[in-house]
């Protein structure tokens, strides 16, 4: 029940108005001080309508009770159904039960009490409610309706149901002219095809695309995408991230990172950039691929790794660099494009073009193929001297992920630092021929053999001079090499990665706080100007 009080404001009360009433009785006795107000009870209270069946009517309280088929109007915009109602004219509020309605052009609202204040225009009710509109269904324990802002603020367990997805949240505001809604603290957006977890979002029911901030991700079937930032677009399947993107690969036990993602669910597509890196398990061995940019295309069983602008790769025991890399899934190949350099153990080979073939059962590399300008450089075991091989092309052999055996082809050239068990200098070899076998044990070269009548000359150190000692083209880039999986990238991008921390951190240390409504929202009605909605005359049974 509503308690007569002074008015909201300094002004003095208007008075609640008797505009019709079929009987009109003062019983002292029964009813003390109060009219009985019955057969077609019309009121009306500084513009607002009220109708009923029967009305209790406190003039010196300036206060109704209102029994029977209540209607309030306001306006042609809202109207509140009831079979109970209490009306004080002082401070300006009611409240409706017995199966109360709540109506306005865009929705209707249903729940056991409501409460409407007309000073702020605001309904709420502490009760189970449900909210109908053109689009969604909503659910909620509690809630408030700001009719000036066409708003709904939920504090309590709220669910939205749509055809295509269900919201739940503990606190959402939503308003049910534009259909966007404001999510703060746990809530989650349930679809057929995905699933959305965010702590701070935004959400355009109409449009159906979100943006989503604190402790985000999405899931769907195959794939997890989590970032500082996300965008969805749920018709186009599309997302992107920004700032600490992760993007898990459940089948193919895969993960791409960086600071911005684009990904295309229907398409099977993603591109990654800003410190990008795609890792994939290799029999529990990660390797972590790198570029500028990446894209990631085709079905799991499919797909295709593309790394491009200053591209790098690292494994506990090999790691390469070249200006781009071409990795399919389907074939077992990676290629290496463009100034290809790898290292394995204490091995650099570079040449024209070169490619990794793996064995999709075993999930090991298999075998290299270094195409045009193969050379092959290990520094000394002992000395300051350089083992080399050289030639057209080489093709390598892997034994569980350790390249075993090589063969390099056509105008072969070797200089070799031969040593006794001792690890004594027997003398350097120097031989060209048409083939060469190399075998290797610990990613060491431990025999050579040479085919098609080799030339060759064992000579003793003090015989060989410094300047012959290295094979045209020989550049030694141990400096470049990349030793951990953080060398694969630039100075440039591990620097944008501080930042980008440091500014994580101090976000994290200021008051969380919903997010703020967009310009979008507050002037959806001046941008969507098709026509004022009016209801239209209510049923006078409710």
């Amino acid at each position: 029940m509503l308690l007569a009080s002074k008015p909201a404001t300094a002004q003095k009360a208007k008075p609640i108005i008797i505009e019709n009433a079929d009987h009109f009785d003062i019983n002292q006795a029964e009813i003390p001080d109060a009219a009985l107000l019955t057969g077609n009870v019309r009121v009306n209270h500084d513009g607002v309508i009220m109708t009923c069946n029967k009305a209790y009517f406190f003039q010196k309280e300036n206060y109704l009770k209102a029994f029977g088929n209540f209607q309030m109007v306001q306006g042609d915009t809202l109207y509140m159904n009831s079979e109970y109602a209490e009306y004080n004219g002082n401070v300006k509020q009611a409240f409706a039960t017995g199966k109360p309605v709540l109506r306005t052009p865009d929705m209707t609202l249903t729940t056991d009490t409501i409460h409407f204040d007309r000073n702020i225009q605001q309904a709420y009710y502490n009760s189970p409610g449900t909210i109908v509109n053109k689009e969604n269904t909503l659910k909620s324990k509690s809630g408030r309706y700001y009719a000036k802002e066409k708003k709904f603020q939920f504090l309590t367990a709220v669910t939205i149901t749509n055809p295509k997805y269900v919201i739940k949240s503990n606190h959402l505001d939503y308003y049910n002219n534009s259909g966007h809604a404001y999510l703060f603290g746990p809530s989650t957006i349930t679809g057929d095809k995905d699933y959305i977890y965010t702590e701070k979002g935004f959400y355009d029911n109409k449009k159906n695309v979100g943006h989503f901030l604190r402790k985000s991700y999405i899931r769907y079937k195959d794939r997890l995408i989590e970032g500082d930032s996300l965008y969805y677009d749920r018709t186009r399947e599309f997302a992107s991230a920004t700032n600490n993107v992760k993007i898990t690969d459940s089948i193919n036990k895969g993960l791409v990172k960086g600071h911005y993602a684009e990904i295309y669910k229907a398409k099977d597509s993603m591109f990654v950039t800003k410190r990008a890196v795609a890792i994939n398990l290799v029999e529990n061995d990660s390797v972590y691929i790198h570029g500028k940019k990446l894209m990631i295309t085709g079905k799991p069983e499919n797909r295709v790794i593309r790394a491009f602008n200053n591209a790098r790769f690292y494994k506990t025991d090999m790691s390469g660099k070249c200006d781009s890399i071409h990795s399919s899934q389907k074939e077992a190949l990676t290629k290496l494009i463009g100034h290809p350099i790898i290292w394995n153990g204490k091995n650099q080979m570079t040449g024209d073009v070169m490619h990794l073939v793996g064995n999709n059962n075993t999930e090991k590399l298999d075998s290299l193929k270094v195409l045009n300008n193969a050379f092959l450089i290990a520094k000394d075991t002992v000395g300051n001297g350089f083992n080399q091989v050289k030639g057209v092309n080489l093709y390598g052999k892997f034994n569980d992920n350790k390249l075993n055996e090589a063969d390099v082809v056509k105008n072969t050239e070797i200089i070799y630092f031969m040593r006794d068990d001792k690890q004594e200098l027997i003398g350097i070899n120097k031989s060209v021929s048409s083939r060469i076998n190399l075998k290797l044990k610990d990613n060491e070269i431990d025999e050579i053999t040479q085919y098609d009548k080799p030339d060759s000359d064992l000579y003793p150190e003090t015989k060989f001079p410094e300047n012959a000692r290295k094979l045209r083209g020989f550049i030694w880039r141990e400096d470049e090499r990349i030793r951990t999986k953080d060398d694969i990238f630039p100075v440039e991008e591990n620097e944008l990665d501080d930042k980008i921390q440091a500014a994580k951190k101090a976000a994290e240390l200021k008051p969380d706080v919903p997010m703020k409504v967009r310009k979008e929202t507050k002037d959806y009605d001046k941008n969507h100007p098709s026509g004022k909605k009016t209801l239209p005359p209510p049923n006078p049974q409710n």
